[in-house]
């Protein structure tokens, strides 16, 4: 039976990514470093072909996929744009702790949304019908393989509600410039709209400062590791209360 692949993979660093702000639909260009780890990962990896490439059309992820797929038409898809944090956008978690709604937000609350940004539910919606969309068209016109460039959020988001086997949107986060590869199995997607995730992209391991680095964070120095281990220890455990018997 004829099989169908999606690569989403997530842009390259910004500055306001190694800030820690929130960027949503401010146009924001790649910083430096984002532009340097890409080209490494060009140069160093292999990305998965696509006969078409589809991109947010923010800068950030139109200049990844040229990067990545420098012989393709990015065409670009509005509804898989960045999630719309309003008056959010910009700021970092620290300087909206005191925003009356932000925690609120932050937590879930139904109906909650950024000012004059959209809500969760929105949100989902929006991609939700962008990405059928697309997955649909294949189905119907016979093209094979696609590659997705978008934002992060945005494709834990979808791995999330589509990817077999099933995790909530934080596990499926991914560094900047990589992603996961999809199958599209038609009979298994016109009976639960599942997908089937099959590898991530690259599919080559990183070394462990590398993945620092895509995640925007510095490097550890060997001496610093015994306490990166502890503090991810005490992370994994933090709020276990153990009873002495």
């Amino acid at each position: 039976m004829k099989s169908y692949k999606i690569h989403l993979i997530r842009n390259a660093l910004t500055q306001e990514n190694l800030d820690g702000r929130y960027l949503g639909h401010t146009d924001s260009p790649l910083c430096e470093q984002g532009i340097a780890q890409l080209n490494e990962l060009v140069n160093s990896y292999k990305y998965p072909s696509a006969q078409v490439v589809f991109s947010s059309p923010l800068r950030r992820c139109t200049d990844t996929a040229r990067a990545i797929y420098p012989d393709k038409e990015i065409v670009p898809i509005d509804s898989l744009i960045e999630y719309n944090f309003g008056e959010f956008d910009g700021k970092t978690a620290e300087e909206l702790e005191k925003h009356t709604l932000f925690p609120r937000w932050l937590a879930g609350e139904e109906g909650v949304e950024p000012p004059f940004g959209e809500s969760n539910a929105q949100f989902a919606k929006r991609i939700c019908e962008g990405f059928e969309g697309v997955v649909d068209g294949m189905l119907k016109s016979g093209v094979e393989s696609v590659a997705i460039v978008t934002h992060g959020g945005i494709i834990g988001a979808l791995m999330s509600r589509y990817a077999i086997p099933e995790a909530s949107p934080h596990e499926w986060l991914t560094p900047s410039s990589c992603g996961y590869t999809l199958r599209i199995t038609p009979s298994l997607w016109m009976t639960g709209q599942k997908l089937e995730a099959v590898c991530e992209i690259p599919e080559e391991e990183h070394s462990f400062d590398q993945e620092r680095a895509l995640w925007g964070q510095e490097p550890y120095d060997e001496k610093d590791l015994d306490k990166y281990f502890e503090d991810l220890l005490d992370e994994l455990y933090s709020g276990d209360d153990i009873d002495d018997e």
